[in-house]
Parts: C-alpha cells; sequence; structure tokens
C-alpha cells in the first residue's frame, strides 16, 4: 500500500513524538532512529504543534552549544498509548528500521 503525503506526514508525527516518548530524544537519536535528514528531523519536531502537541527542548544545566533533549509536555489530542500500541506498525509503513 503506497500512503498518501498526508498520511505519511501524519505517521511520521505519530512515530517521532514516540521516539521523543520513549527516549530518542534528540535530533540526533532521531536522525540515528529513522534515517532522516537532520532538516527533517528538526520540521518534524516543530511541526508536533500543528496536531496541538507541546514538544520543547530542555537545556541540559551546566551544558553549553543547545545540549539537552525534546520533551513531550502534551499530547493534545493525540492518544499516547494508541501511538506506542501501534508504533511498530507506523515505523514498517514509514520504511524506518529496527529499533535497538
Amino acid at each position: 500500500m503506497t500512503l498518501s503525503k498526508t498520511r505519511t506526514s501524519f505517521y511520521r508525527r505519530l512515530y517521532v513524538a514516540h521516539l521523543v516518548a520513549s527516549g530518542a530524544s534528540s535530533v540526533p537519536a532521531i536522525m540515528e532512529a529513522t534515517g532522516m535528514p537532520r532538516r527533517t528531523a528538526q520540521d518534524t519536531l516543530s511541526a508536533l504543534a500543528e496536531l496541538d502537541m507541546v514538544c520543547e527542548f530542555e537545556h541540559l544545566p551546566g551544558e553549553r552549544h543547545n545540549i539537552g533533549a525534546y520533551v513531550i509536555r502534551d499530547w493534545g489530542p493525540i492518544d499516547p498509548t494508541w501511538v506506542a500500541n501501534h508504533a511498530e506498525r507506523l515505523r514498517q509503513a514509514l520504511g524506518y528500521p529496527p529499533r535497538h
């Protein structure tokens, strides 16, 4: 089944939110988990707001140069349990590599 651009974008956002919530909470970690280019990972994190999700970057105390992690503060209308339960299906649909 070929996914529409709309569905691909939606799935990508859900999967990235799942990655952040499950510990892959930096741009490099998202890039490694998905194979996305840096800009796509950054844009996807920013686009979570379009789903009324609140995803914020937290700087680690005492660190410089944007060292820290993203945190999902509010999932908005998205059910994080559903996303977690379907993360493997989302990953496969997007063609991302298996997580280690």
